[in-house]
């Protein structure tokens, strides 16, 4: 088997059952590490030794024949901000270049107590604060399919790594995009569930015990090749751990098969005011005739009445109060406290919009970003879209807009572009529909295309 390019799950199943061992699973990931990580620069902070002794001890337990979790013996990489013992967490910051948490967060230990086998970390903006994967410590990370354009950010490396079958999969983090963009850059699938479906604990490093500032809007969820596979590391990390009280104790249901004839799916090529690149608006298009060619149920959505614009700037609003309120020394401003309120207040109106509107629909196909992978900038740069300059703090918005909402949506690859670029579109469901929702897009899969594998970069 091919273990670079296989499915986590089939990946699982062939250690288990010895058709291949954890060790040459992780030596064939190391290898493609070794032929493409030096272009690509997704893969950071390798643990080589503790990594191929964890390898070894799980083959030993298969020939023991002990109970195995659901990721024995799968190597795996994480986005490089969740707090991990005996790893560096650094986000790209200088400040943090040699910190070490003395424990795993919340997620990491699901993910190895399941039997994964943590490797490496993967590359990020820093501070997380950008749409493309580049900071001081490590560099920059260049998109597989055309190493002059970025893999997004903030969760780039991720999304590079699982593309170029340098790990089967990753965890990212997404407050604005930062999972489902870089994640249609790169032609694979992300996830950002409900909001407060899975914890953030130790989801940022802190090295000084701070309490934890970032509460809403923030997420963190899977990129992967396949929808069975976001599915299964979602039901791993998702739920109440005893750390994040914010977390509800919703039941995480097991993925659903789907007939699409059962479905209802809106679907809109842009939202009002939003700017998008031909290509992207023609696919969704194009896969909504194929879904109602397919049985399902399909129409144009008639959007809540809202103005997103002014949506991005509250759930900015909210991110900039949530940083200042970190502070060492917040702004004391009287009016602080009803001004937090205020900004709650209005956030709800837009969450009930959007929950009014998946009432009569089970899921939203629309764009994840306004264009494809676009060349490396400077942060703030003009972007072109279909030669047209835009504004380059748009490029999250249609990701974003369910960040302030805080409904599940996925990135999922729906072929390329003119030039090639891999396109990918975004699927929204009910809060707390997480399964549902994977489980049309796998029904829609074979219509989008899927994850397409390539095995040489290119530098143009």
């Amino acid at each position: 088997m091919d273990a670079t390019f296989s499915s986590t799950t089939d990946l699982a199943a062939a250690i288990a059952k010895r058709k291949i061992s954890a060790v040459e699973a992780l030596d064939a990931h190391f290898a493609q590490i070794d032929s493409h990580n030096g272009a690509v620069n997704a893969v950071i902070l390798l643990d080589r030794e503790g990594a191929r002794e964890r390898a070894r001890n799980a083959d030993a337990a298969v020939a023991r024949g002990e109970a195995l979790g659901l990721l024995h013996g799968v190597p795996f990489t994480l986005k490089d901000t969740h707090e991990t013992a005996g790893m560096k967490t650094t986000v790209g910051f200088p400040p943090f270049a040699d910190y070490v948490a003395r424990q795993d967060s919340p997620v990491v230990l699901r993910l190895k107590a399941a039997g994964g086998n943590l490797f490496a970390k993967t590359n990020v903006a820093t501070m997380l604060s950008d749409w493309q994967s580049n900071n001081p410590l490590f560099g920059r990370t260049g998109n597989p399919w055309n190493l002059e354009r970025t893999a997004g950010g903030s969760s780039g490396g991720a999304a590079a790594a699982v593309a170029t079958g340098m790990t089967p999969f990753d965890v990212g983090t997404d407050m604005q995009d930062s999972i489902r963009l870089p994640a249609a850059f790169c032609g694979v699938y992300g996830l950002k569930p409900t909001e407060r479906r899975v914890s953030l604990a130790g989801a940022f490093p802190d090295p000084g015990s701070a309490p934890r500032s970032v509460r809403l809007m923030s997420c963190l969820g899977p990129l992967a090749r396949s929808v069975d596979d976001l599915s299964l590391i979602y039901r791993i990390i998702a739920g109440p751990d005893g750390c994040d009280t914010d977390l509800a104790p919703v039941p995480v249901e097991a993925l659903p098969k789907l007939d699409l004839q059962t479905v209802r799916i809106a679907f809109a090529s842009t939202f009002p005011g939003f700017p998008v690149a031909g290509d992207i608006s023609a696919a969704v298009e194009n896969l909504a005739r194929q879904l109602q060619s397919a049985g399902a149920i399909v129409e144009e959505a008639k959007l809540p009445r809202l103005d997103l614009h002014d949506d991005l700037a509250q759930g900015g609003t909210l991110i900039g109060m949530m940083l200042e309120a970190a502070q060492p020394e917040p702004p004391e401003e009287p009016t602080q406290i009803s001004r937090w309120f205020e900004v709650l207040a209005r956030r709800d109106r837009s969450i009930l919009a959007w929950d009014a509107f998946f009432e009569s629909h089970d899921a939203l196909l629309c764009p994840v970003t306004m264009t494809t992978a676009f060349p490396h900038c400077e942060p703030g740069a003009p972007i072109k879209v279909d030669g047209q300059d835009q504004n380059y703090w748009m490029l999250p918005a249609y990701g974003a807009v369910f960040n302030y909402s805080g409904h599940p949506a996925l990135s999922m690859p729906c072929g390329q572009d003119s030039v090639g670029l891999p396109i990918g579109l975004q699927l929204v469901g009910r809060r707390w529909s997480e399964s549902r929702l994977l489980g049309i897009a796998r029904a829609m899969a074979p219509l989008a295309g899927g994850f397409r594998a390539f095995h040489s970069l290119r530098e143009s």
